[in-house]
């Protein structure tokens, strides 16, 4: 049975988060605030559960989801080879609208799709994402919506579109809060020598560069056409991009529905 908590009052906040924990244990999907867009969530550790979400959303494998986590100290057990530099940029946006791809540890029992042995991770600034995350552990999302229409900003605009193909919804109030621009995270390759930028967003160029100055911008090439190194995981719009232009990477983020590795919009 489909259900809604109103998360702006404490004990029903409460009774929304123990369901939703409940929902993903039984490998079924939530929707929840994040702090760009709404997401829906499902177990990342959970094939069952990750083909829900998809195909709730009507997407398929080739644009797999992003991985939202709790804590930064998460990255190392979902992620491999991450370099000084994306820690550097890890430690200083999250929680926050930074997206990172990263290479998979590749001794984990998951399936988020054709990730091409990539994933993006990111840690949101939204409270409600957090006390979820730390109750269920990191959850596969992408933005709660269907693809093609435009990412829902409340939990009861995403039920319009998502239904009963969702266990539990828990509304917020508006995401992104209002009166703040809707910007989607900004998506991070950190799988090559040099991190470079593949989606725009809420964390610009410029900061990025404050922590990594050598953090290529959005379509720069260090190196002559051609020898660029490989691209990972997640998606742009929808949160996604498509792994053609994110390199040889496929997670798509949850943010917005352009075209950025490993998720949809990233939420």
């Amino acid at each position: 049975m489909t259900t809604t908590y109103d998360c702006t009052i404490e004990d029903e906040r409460a009774r929304g988060l123990e369901d939703a924990q409940r929902a993903i244990g039984e490998k079924k999907c939530v929707v929840l605030p994040t702090d760009t867009v709404y997401g829906i969530g499902a177990d990342a550790f959970s094939p069952q559960a990750v083909t829900m979400l998809l195909v709730s959303k009507g997407r398929s494998r080739t644009m797999p989801p992003p991985v939202l986590i709790p804590r930064i100290n998460a990255l190392d057990g979902l992620a491999t080879e991450v370099s000084a530099e994306a820690r550097k940029l890890a430690e200083a946006f999250w929680p926050g609208g930074l997206t990172l791809i990263l290479h998979a540890q590749p001794s984990l029992d998951w399936d988020l799709g054709e990730t091409k042995g990539t994933v993006a991770l990111r840690m949101p600034a939204d409270d409600v994402a957090l006390e979820l995350l730390t109750l269920t552990g990191p959850l596969a999302v992408s933005s709660a919506n269907r693809t093609g229409q435009a990412p829902a900003q409340t939990a009861a605009a995403a039920r319009e579109q998502l239904a009963d193909s969702v266990e539990v919804y828990l509304e917020g109030g508006p995401r992104p809060l209002e009166g703040e621009p809707g910007v989607p995270s900004t998506i991070v390759d950190a799988t090559g020598p040099v991190l470079r930028v593949v989606r725009d967003g809420a964390v610009s160029l410029d900061q990025l560069r404050e922590h990594v100055p050598g953090v290529l911008g959005l379509g720069e090439d260090p190196t002559p056409a051609g020898d660029a190194g490989a691209a990972p995981a997640g998606d742009a719009q929808d949160g996604d991009v498509p792994a053609s232009e994110a390199g040889s990477s496929a997670v798509t983020a949850p943010d917005t529905e352009s075209t950025a590795p490993a998720g949809d919009q990233q939420p």
